[in-house]
């Protein structure tokens, strides 16, 4: 990972930040540092999931997350990440009581469930609900202002990610007048305002890459915003180009005589195997750093501001979550 040069984006414009990007890459790692990130300085963030996999609660090592907005996090400068994990037929019995007053009735239908019917044959209906329940979150205010200086969404993959956030086109054959209708409307007001950013996670490697362009083109096609593309996992190169071009050329009988007069192995055939070997994963690394360019310069062609993050040597915990929110900080004007 090269040296941060300074902010590459300004978030400050947006107060809906959906995280996305192909399984694998670390989405929904990159969302909770994205939330810790901009709750430094005593902010008030939501982070929110929506597709059950109770996440937040692995990330942040906690207890799963109830239907209720919960404290899961202290950032830099006493900011605050609060945690929501939407679930699909909460939002329905929410929607029912809003709209219709019939949560004790919407219980019932939960139990024969009639919900779960309903949620899964009108794929639709499901996502107004649950981004509903995350731009209600964005619009909400108390006497104060808004109530949360920020809100996070941990979205669906980049494959189904226009499908969930275009919910007008999604409900276009439920409903074309009413509640769920106007429900949608609303939700769409939110989605393609300027207080939106669709941010995408990628790894510097090709399907990963050809993923997220294909997303950026699907999003702009749905007046969806797009924010920046964020590289996650990205490995300090070790060697400049010119050290790998000498590498190119080193002997392995060199290096075997190098180990036997420094004593790392005893024998000459040990020394052999052991100079093959690792002149072998010295020509690998050189093919990963060879990639990594050409996927960089895939990156920068889609057109978006681009924001590295290193790769967590240590693995995914807490201390690398605010790791990776300070290096976030250091790329990013809020």
């Amino acid at each position: 990972m090269g040296p941060v040069s300074g902010p590459v984006i300004d978030l400050g414009t947006a107060r809906l930040h959906v995280v996305t990007g192909k399984g694998g890459v670390g989405k929904s790692v990159v969302a909770g540092a994205l939330a810790l990130c901009l709750a430094r300085g005593g902010r008030r963030v939501l982070l929110v999931e929506l597709e059950g996999r109770q996440g937040i609660a692995t990330l942040f090592d906690i207890e799963p997350l109830p239907y209720t907005e919960q404290h899961v996090a202290t950032a830099a400068g006493g900011g605050e990440v609060i945690a929501l994990a939407v679930d699909a037929e909460e939002a329905l019995l929410d929607y029912l009581e809003t709209f219709y007053n019939l949560r004790r009735a919407g219980a019932a239908l939960r139990r024969i469930g009639a919900i779960d019917f309903a949620t899964t044959v009108a794929p639709g209906l499901r996502d107004v609900l649950l981004t509903g329940k995350t731009c209600e979150a964005v619009r909400r205010r108390t006497e104060a202002g808004f109530d949360f200086d920020a809100v996070v969404l941990d979205a669906p993959p980049t494959g189904r990610i226009t499908q969930v956030l275009n919910v007008n086109a999604e409900v276009a054959g439920l409903a074309r007048v009413g509640p769920i209708r106007n429900q949608a409307d609303s939700v769409m007001d939110v989605l393609t305002s300027p207080q939106t950013m669709v941010h995408l996670v990628t790894l510097l490697e090709e399907m990963p890459v050809v993923e997220t362009a294909e997303a950026v083109v699907s999003l702009r096609a749905a007046s969806l915003p797009t924010g920046a593309v964020i590289v996650n996992k990205v490995r300090e190169d070790p060697l400049s180009t010119d050290d790998w071009a000498r590498l190119a050329g080193v002997d392995p009988q060199a290096v075997a005589t190098a180990l036997l007069a420094a004593r790392v192995v005893a024998t000459p055939d040990r020394a052999h195997r052991f100079a093959t070997s690792l002149l072998a994963e010295g020509g690998r690394a050189e093919q990963r750093a060879a990639l990594a360019v050409q996927q960089r310069a895939a990156v920068s062609a889609i057109g978006l501001p681009v924001i590295e993050l290193p790769l967590l040597t240590g693995g995914v915990e807490l201390s690398g979550l605010y790791a990776l929110a300070r290096a976030l900080a250091g790329q990013v004007l809020r």
